[in-house]
């Protein structure tokens, strides 16, 4: 699941809004693409305080009957900063697995605006022109989308063979460097 943001928006000296926006994934795609791919005993999680303050994730998945972890870490956000810190750096090891590291090399995308309210838009206030706009969320490039939207081992039930190629994690798309 892909989740949009708007970076920066504004209107243009026609008056027309624009909006520049960014393609990002949230803590709950991580955990039902890990529960997908690895079952729920398949895999877990576990979080330290990191040195600076910050909060670092471990994801550890099984294969066979090894654990295997990678790590990352984020600073605590000003809003809920806790919950911020720990969704932030689960996201940030999930990436360290695979998982929504293509959103990376998306191109900067602009979204469709509206002055008009339109049904299941996302509404932006701008704070400058001190007026509401509607923005709605650019497709994913094909290169982006899931290419076999069934996910084919669903559990953590490895051969021993199949330990060092596990298989891809990516939220939706396919690796565009295969």
């Amino acid at each position: 699941r892909v989740v949009w943001r708007v970076q920066q928006s504004g209107f243009s000296k026609q008056g027309k809004p624009w909006a520049m926006v960014l393609a990002y994934m949230d803590n709950r795609a991580v955990q039902e693409r890990f529960d997908e791919v690895f079952g729920i005993a398949g895999w877990k999680n576990e979080f330290k305080t990191a040195p600076d303050g910050g909060t670092l994730c471990g994801i550890s998945v099984k294969f066979g009957d090894e654990w295997v972890t990678k790590w990352d870490g984020a600073e605590n956000t000003q809003v809920e900063a806790v919950k911020g810190g720990l969704s932030g750096s689960m996201k940030r090891a999930a990436v360290q697995w695979g998982v929504g590291r293509y959103l990376y090399d998306l191109p900067t995308s602009f979204a469709q605006t509206s002055l008009e309210k339109t049904d299941d838009w996302n509404k932006v206030f701008d704070k400058k022109a001190g007026k509401n706009f509607w923005w709605n969320n650019p497709q994913l490039p094909s290169w982006a989308l899931p290419q076999n939207p069934k996910v084919q081992n669903t559990k953590a039930d490895f051969t021993e063979e199949e330990i060092p190629n596990p298989p891809k994690l990516y939220v939706v798309g396919k690796d565009k460097k295969e």
